[in-house]
């Protein structure tokens, strides 16, 4: 499976923090906000993943993130001329993604739990049809909205309704069949001019192909795309990295862990940092598995 991370967008909400630079690059406690959507491909096992950004802003995500080799990966980049909707990610990543199923993730979005890499393993075997999760929120009018019934079924998918039919918004992660670049080219702009995402999740809907995950309470979506978000992502990263002295999205250590690069890798890329706590970490990892 590809995974592609779109971290594009004019980041308006975030403005003027964003007027020089990229929304997606902006910290998120103590790592760029992309690592976060990496992290989460690199759990579901997808190793070969595209980067879709504004022109503008490309050469900074190269620079940060290099060819990927240096997590086991390989990383290759596109830009977006304009954010015309998250369906045209599938128009522009066409030659990439070829006739592989795909993984979508927004570029701000995070998610954290103890059963995630297991619920994105399964989501990676994906050959047929789409996979869509539920997450319950207290105010599901800002989000693309899932009605299901008791059996999981999805009923109806809206986006962004004035009265919700149910508490349930679709978080900016999906899982696609190879049918999905033919699907999105068939998707016309909506009202507000751009691609809607929920259109092509309706057009597996309407052939019996979309199934539903709800993300229960032992994971968390934090939408970081307001100051406010931005900030209490930030205090959830610090609590939960400080309590239990783990690090969330720490690239090269679930590289390590997944066996993308060696203990010899990892020790180089943590020698390479400067005296920080995220260096004696990476480092302090290959030290306990030693002892």
């Amino acid at each position: 499976m590809k995974g592609i991370v779109l971290a594009g967008g004019r980041g308006t909400r975030l403005y003027p923090i964003t007027r020089s630079v990229s929304k997606q690059l902006l910290p998120v406690y103590d790592k760029p906000m992309i690592y976060y959507p990496l992290s989460v491909l690199l759990l579901a096992g997808i190793r070969d993943i595209l980067l879709l950004s504004s022109p503008q802003d490309l050469e900074q995500y190269q620079r940060l993130l290099g060819d990927g080799s240096r997590f086991g990966c390989a990383f290759s980049y596109m830009a977006q001329q304009q954010p015309r909707g998250l369906a045209e990610a599938f128009i522009l990543g066409e030659h990439f993604i070829g006739e592989q199923s795909v993984c979508l993730i927004l570029g701000d979005n995070i998610f954290h739990g103890r059963h995630l890499s297991a619920v994105l393993q399964a989501a990676s075997h994906l050959e047929e049809g789409a996979l869509i999760f539920g997450c319950r929120v207290g105010d599901p009018r800002e989000f693309g909205v899932v009605a299901f019934d008791t059996a999981g079924n999805v009923l109806s998918l809206e986006e962004k309704p004035r009265e919700p039919k149910s508490s349930y918004a679709v978080p900016g992660l999906y899982f696609y069949d190879r049918q999905v670049v033919q699907i999105a080219k068939q998707v016309r702009p909506s009202d507000r001019g751009e691609l809607e995402i929920t259109a092509v999740n309706a057009a597996y809907l309407s052939r019996g192909e979309l199934r539903l995950k709800l993300l229960g309470r032992g994971v968390a979506w934090l939408d970081t795309g307001t100051p406010q978000g931005l900030l209490e992502a930030s205090q959830y990263v610090r609590d939960i990295q400080e309590r239990q002295g783990t690090y969330i999205a720490c690239l090269e250590e679930i590289a390590w862990r997944k066996n993308y690069i060696s203990c010899e890798q990892l020790t180089r890329l943590g020698e390479g940092m400067p005296n920080t706590a995220y260096r004696k970490y990476l480092l302090s990892l290959v030290e306990d598995r030693r002892t």
